[in-house]
């Protein structure tokens, strides 16, 4: 895929959690001659061998075409998680957009489009041992989130039959962290009421412990990584499942925290998620709560062995990072990254 002066890869949503360990990864990368990043709003930040353009990948005005012209890869990270309340817009962005860009793909002859689809993306499983990527993704039909990813995967079904010259991969990453991301992630899922500072483990007396909060969690440079290797590599295609051991649940969390777990039911913690979701105090729904109760473990190992891709920080060092970035309000330089304090 590489040329004499390197390899051109495009990359939407470049300004956010997973885009800005893309981007940079990729202008540290010799086998790599340039990098156009695609935002609704070009950043100050400016890594080498990066170029920037507006893009809104919900305006069908969008040139989308001639951004990709020239391509080796392009790597679709773009993604709206708000307004929860009002899924037509997030389904203008995630579902519309993501359906322009395969679009444009294919007229602009890109040989490979690496897609961020999602843990969110599976059908209801396991909690006790972990699942393939032959696992169905059907998400959680209420909710949006994943009614997206499992939409584009469907759509992508259709898109690998009508263009089986392109080379299409699918990356499936369990939760994912990293400090710069610590700010943007609690205005999205705590809202921006809730401080930073609320997550020192002397205000945490106790931790819920609801039946089926088990997850996994990944350093977002890690999941950058295998987004790297899968744009560059001329042969892997398909889905590929990215998540660090161990699973973390509230016995994890309470090591970190310094809490106590409580049991709690699954009623009682989604009736208060729902009124403060109802009241608009907390950005996350409660149809997203349901899904993550259900989210099924998975197996990593094909990343391993096709891609030579293994995380090289544990879910353990990924949370601790988080959270302190949580406490000290850490962002970097882009808009949605932008570090904060308060709300």
């Amino acid at each position: 895929m590489s040329s004499a002066t390197g390899s051109r890869i495009v990359v939407t949503g470049a300004t956010g959690n997973v885009g800005t360990s893309v981007v940079r990864l990729l202008s540290e990368d010799p086998e790599v001659g340039s990098v156009l990043g695609l935002a609704r709003r070009v950043p100050a930040w400016s890594p080498a061998k990066t170029e920037w353009a507006a893009v809104d990948l919900a305006s069908e005005q969008t040139d989308l075409t001639g951004h990709f012209a020239g391509a080796d890869a392009v790597i679709h990270l773009a993604w709206a998680f708000q307004p929860t309340h009002d899924p037509a817009t997030t389904w203008r962005t995630n579902v519309l957009g993501s359906l322009r860009v395969f679009e444009a793909v294919a007229t602009a002859g890109v040989p490979a489009v690496v897609h961020a689809s999602s843990v969110g993306a599976y059908s209801p499983g396991p909690k006790n041992h972990a699942v393939d990527e032959s696992w169905p993704t059907h998400g959680w039909p209420d909710a949006a989130y994943c009614r997206e990813k499992a939409y584009l995967e469907r759509a992508l079904d259709v898109f690998e039959r009508d263009h089986p010259g392109i080379r299409v991969v699918r990356m499936r990453p369990a939760f994912l962290f990293k400090r710069e991301s610590a700010s943007e992630q609690r205005r999205i899922f705590g809202g921006r009421f809730l401080p930073g500072p609320a997550a020192r483990p002397e205000l945490l007396p106790f931790l819920p412990d609801i039946p089926g909060l088990r997850v996994q969690a990944l350093h977002t440079d890690d999941a950058a990584h295998a987004y790297r290797l899968a744009a560059r590599s001329e042969d892997a295609r398909g889905a590929f499942n990215l998540a660090a051991d161990p699973p973390v649940d509230a016995g994890l969390l309470g090591e970190l925290t310094g809490a106590r777990p409580v049991r709690l039911p699954r009623t009682a913690a989604r009736s208060a998620i729902a009124a403060a979701w109802g009241l608009r105090l907390l950005p996350a729904s409660p149809h997203l709560f349901d899904a993550v109760l259900r989210l099924p473990l998975m197996d990593c190992t094909r990343a391993r062995v096709e891609l030579g891709w293994h995380a090289t920080r544990t879910a353990t060092e990924v949370l601790e990072e988080f959270l302190r970035g949580l406490r000290q309000g850490a962002g970097a330089d882009t808009e949605p990254m932008r570090g904060r304090k308060v709300g």
